[in-house]
């Protein structure tokens, strides 16, 4: 009897040091699962309302820090068949075309006073976003500087980058952000 309630006292503590050394690896690791580092790969396949067949590619790199009220980013793209023409992340869940959220660059001078331009391919552009650079869109309920609605609407999959050209005026390459 007493060998028994000391087997069960020792799986008990088991259980409970288990669950909470779980919970300590969970919370430690959250900043990775809640993903405030994303990487994403570009590609015609990913274009809305059709899929384009492009030699186009891209990676995406975004570092949030909401303490901060910044996202970085690098946006790297390559053998676009057209000349790149502009980026930016729009509010759009997968299969989705949605307004633009932020510009990245543009050559257009369509973008908020400050907006970089676009290099031509092969390129890299870098950044920070940070409230003041946030669009919207209005008419989907992100309203200009609502930084907290963008990072939300990262972490729910409902934003894409997108890079559009000259032959491809919609978008070449697109990525989904944030939700696999």
């Amino acid at each position: 009897m007493i060998k028994h309630a000391r087997l069960l006292a020792i799986a008990v503590a088991a259980v409970v040091l288990g669950a909470a050394g779980g919970s300590a690896a969970m919370a430690g690791g959250s900043d990775t699962r809640a993903g405030n580092t994303l990487h994403e790969r570009l590609t015609g396949y990913e274009e809305d309302p059709i899929v384009i067949s492009t030699t186009g590619q891209g990676q995406l790199r975004v570092q949030i820090d909401e303490k901060a009220q910044e996202i970085t980013y690098r946006l790297s793209y390559a053998t676009l068949e057209g000349t790149v023409t502009q980026a930016h992340i729009h509010f759009g869940g997968k299969a989705q075309s949605g307004g633009i959220s932020v510009f990245l660059c543009t050559n257009l001078g369509n973008g908020p006073a400050g907006t970089q331009l676009c290099p031509a391919a092969p390129a890299t552009v870098t950044g920070t976003i940070r409230p003041g650079d946030v669009i919207g869109p209005v008419g989907q309920g992100i309203t200009a500087g609502q930084f907290t609605e963008l990072v939300g609407a990262i972490r729910a999959g409902a934003t894409y980058v997108n890079v559009h050209s000259s032959l491809y005026p919609a978008g070449e390459i697109r990525a989904q952000l944030g939700h696999h």
